[in-house]
């Protein structure tokens, strides 16, 4: 099948976007490539339709564990064969996952970098028939670049395996100092260059402070025909302002992830087709969506990075047509967000502290741990060594991201407990058991 096919039949789409298709027709001459792509521009379109032309299986190495779980949802929901290994998962998960790339039907396995460290995924990422390696975040692998992570050094391992393979590396940024360093690190052999511009001239950028978000928000929403995306912070907030725009007659809903899959491709379905004008959201809907005449995008709130700000405004105006993306803050919102910058990056002095702490509370010898796994208790580990939880938590971070440790999946995620009976019947529970009652009004309340 051609890639026009394939798109039209995966993807519902008749075209490609600017360099999409020379950026796939490269990758099929088996030329090493190098793509510079604004991000929310199509980047996965192109490695995931070259994964499906050509025998084996496709690589893609990423550091986001987020979108590799989203990206692998939709493609199987498109009926393409694709799996995420990523740290934190159960060794008898990854041991089925990489059985079922060589043995099976797999066409895309996305790995985090940290993986290739695996003993288990060397040996069978060399026994796999690999199609195409492709590398996302590749300014990663750059000692230049402002996200360096040490375990990217690993990916140019896998080349060695399968000298015959192509590569691909895709970045949304990258200056020319990053980009030489990125084919010296990857070893690319005369990359084709792809840079798209990152312009988006057509959207109106604005900023406002705002006393009340709530009347800001109802005077932007005046035009109740157009499309938009309406971004809040959480998920309770999705629903709140989602009613307030409804009262004001507007075909309004909110999505998050915390709805069931059914509920969230129901309502992104009816926003899609038109049926509601207003979605109003966290930052869970958008990837995967390319929704052409969003004429309009309203944050509010400052968004963590500046890149989660472009990927989202982003969404506005793809048709090419006037747009505008309108970020709604409080004084509060910004002092908030600076605080938490300053938190997530500790002084080499905190580093060092916790580091040396950890050693101390795993009873860890010098030169000792490595490959090895523990249980950990954070808030026993602050406890025992007078640690700030926020301090230890965001130095940990800083810590893997360097490559000292490897944090499970469960770090990050909070621990969920979920009622298996009906509402009517934890009610009346709570009815009959005094004791246990106070438990789930606990427990309700988290």
């Amino acid at each position: 099948m051609s890639p026009e096919t394939i798109l039209q039949k995966y993807w519902g789409y008749t075209s490609f976007r600017k360099n999409q298709k020379s950026i796939i027709q490269s990758i099929i001459d088996g030329h090493d490539t190098l793509a510079l792509m604004a991000t929310g521009g199509g980047k996965s379109i192109c490695y995931q339709v070259p994964a499906l032309m050509t025998d084996g299986v496709t690589l893609v190495i990423s550091p986001l564990i987020a979108l590799m779980k989203d990206q692998v949802e939709r493609l199987k929901e498109r009926g393409i064969f694709a799996e995420a290994i990523y740290s934190g998962m159960h060794p008898s998960a990854v041991d089925r996952i990489l059985d079922n790339a060589i043995y099976g039907k797999i066409k895309l396995l996305y790995l985090s970098p940290e993986r290739l460290k695996s003993e288990m995924a060397i040996a069978r990422i060399q026994r796999m028939k690999v199609n195409l390696i492709a590398v996302d975040e590749a300014h990663c692998i750059s000692q230049w670049g402002f996200d360096f992570r040490p375990s990217y050094l690993e990916i140019k391992d896998i080349r060695e395996w399968h000298p015959t393979s192509p590569i691909l590396a895709l970045t949304a940024t990258a200056t020319a100092r990053v980009i030489e360093d990125i084919e010296d690190q990857l070893e690319l052999r005369q990359a084709q260059i792809f840079k798209s511009s990152f312009a988006r001239s057509n959207i109106a950028l604005s900023t406002t402070q705002a006393e009340s978000k709530e009347h800001l928000l109802a005077k932007l929403c005046s035009d109740h025909q157009i499309t938009r995306i309406v971004y809040a912070n959480t998920r309770k907030q999705t629903k709140i302002f989602s009613d307030h725009l409804k009262r004001l007659g507007l075909q309004s809903d909110f999505y998050h992830a915390g709805l069931s899959t059914k509920e969230r491709l129901r309502k992104q379905k009816a926003w899609t087709e038109g049926k509601i004008s207003t979605i109003v959201c966290t930052n869970a809907f958008g990837m995967g969506i390319d929704k052409a005449d969003v004429r309009q995008v309203i944050h509010l709130h400052i968004p963590g990075t500046i890149e989660s700000y472009f990927q989202e405004a982003g969404r506005a105006g793809r048709d090419g047509q006037d747009a505008e993306a309108v970020l709604l803050y409080y004084q509060r919102d910004i002092d908030k967000l600076s605080t938490s910058i300053e938190l997530s990056f500790p002084p080499m002095t905190t580093l060092r502290k916790v580091y040396q702490s950890l050693a101390n509370f795993l009873n860890l010898a010098i030169g000792s741990g490595k490959n090895e796994s523990f249980d950990f208790d954070l808030t026993k580990f602050c406890q025992a060594y007078n640690l700030q939880v926020l301090e230890a938590y965001h130095s940990l971070n800083v810590l893997e991201k360097e490559g000292w440790l490897t944090l499970s999946e469960g770090y990050s995620r909070p621990s969920s407990l979920r009622f298996k009976i009906p509402g009517n019947q934890v009610y009346q529970y709570q009815i009959n058991d005094s004791k246990g009652s106070e438990l789930i009004a606990v427990l309700l309340r988290t």
